[in-house]
């Protein structure tokens, strides 16, 4: 059986402001704050991550926070995050709740023959909230302000930007294993959208290709996106996307072990920074699941640092 990626993982962007992010994904949209880190590579910085009441693998879409000037939109650009919620009465719900602060940007919808409209954070970060019909799993967080039912049940689809579809395509299917299923056109008349998928498919497993010449070159920045990651379930699995990448002569980072899962980092041909995770071990390994996000957690390497960076990043609240 061909290696398989299962679906999304998680979703990296970048935020200039750390205490309004927290307030707009944990108060606003009502995600659970699991963890409260720092980039690993950049210390001054916070990596925070938002997630559903069990941080699932899926369900987080993190920010560094970085004092960067606001993206300039375009492609080669990771443009739209959406979110998934369970049934048209909920995304209703969503509509009317971000309509009131200005935060919805479209009417509710058909799109790719599911409802959705889309959204920005007080940022400009691009979202969409889409209904996925209730299929697979949720796990709601009973500290949240949005009442269980409608609570965000994780990531999916993700849309990228790209000029040309071609290499971006022999990447996404000889090399990742995925299927092109179908294409639409953009929601905002740029182009021709087209459809990939993972593992069992659905939109927790899909990527979009727009493909946009016509744009000019995005300029990453506050309110954008670093990255996206895929799911490969474990250390096994991370090992065999290694080999086939090494194998293809695909440029990588090589393993990176980040403590609450590993990772393998690759550009696309459209530029655009894509990571293989695995599901585990998680992000309760130093933490209890019942107190996640509650304090700055740090991995084995860089807890001897820690007084020195605590003393360099800023309040939350």
């Amino acid at each position: 059986m061909a290696l398989q990626l299962s679906g999304i993982h998680h979703l990296t962007a970048i935020t200039a402001d750390a205490p309004g992010n927290k307030r707009f994904y944990t108060d606003t949209l009502g995600l659970r704050l699991v963890k409260k880190t720092v980039n690993q590579d950049d210390t001054s910085a916070y990596h925070l991550f938002y997630a559903d009441g069990q941080a699932s693998p899926g369900t987080d879409i993190t920010f560094f926070d970085w004092p960067a000037a606001p993206e300039r939109r375009g492609t080669h650009s990771i443009s739209r995050t959406a979110l998934r919620v369970a049934g048209e009465n909920s995304l209703n719900w969503w509509h009317e709740r971000l309509s009131a602060d200005g935060y919805a940007k479209s009417d509710v919808a058909l799109l790719d023959g599911r409802a959705s409209f889309d959204a920005e954070d007080p940022e400009g970060q691009r979202l969409r909230f889409v209904n996925d019909g209730g299929s697979g799993e949720a796990h709601a967080w009973s500290g949240s302000p949005v009442p269980a039912e409608h609570q965000i049940r994780g990531l999916g689809p993700i849309t990228i930007s790209v000029p040309d579809l071609g290499p971006t395509e022999a990447v996404l299917t000889q090399i990742m294993n995925m299927r092109r299923e179908r294409s639409y056109a953009s929601p905002d008349g740029a182009g021709e959208v087209h459809v990939f998928t993972m593992g069992e498919g659905g939109p927790a497993a899909e990527l979009h290709v727009a493909v946009q010449p016509g744009l000019p070159i995005a300029r990453q920045g506050a309110g954008g996106v670093h990255h996206v990651a895929f799911r490969t379930p474990d250390i096994e699995g991370m090992h065999a996307w290694s080999r086939r990448l090494a194998e293809n002569r695909i440029p990588s980072s090589g393993e990176v072990e980040r403590y609450y899962f590993r990772s393998l980092y690759f550009r696309e041909p459209g530029g655009n920074l894509f990571e293989i995770a695995t599901d585990g071990p998680g992000f309760a390994v130093d933490e209890p699941l019942e107190t996640l996000g509650e304090r700055l957690a740090l991995p084995p390497f860089l807890e001897p640092q820690r007084a020195r960076i605590e003393a360099g990043l800023k309040p939350l609240a």
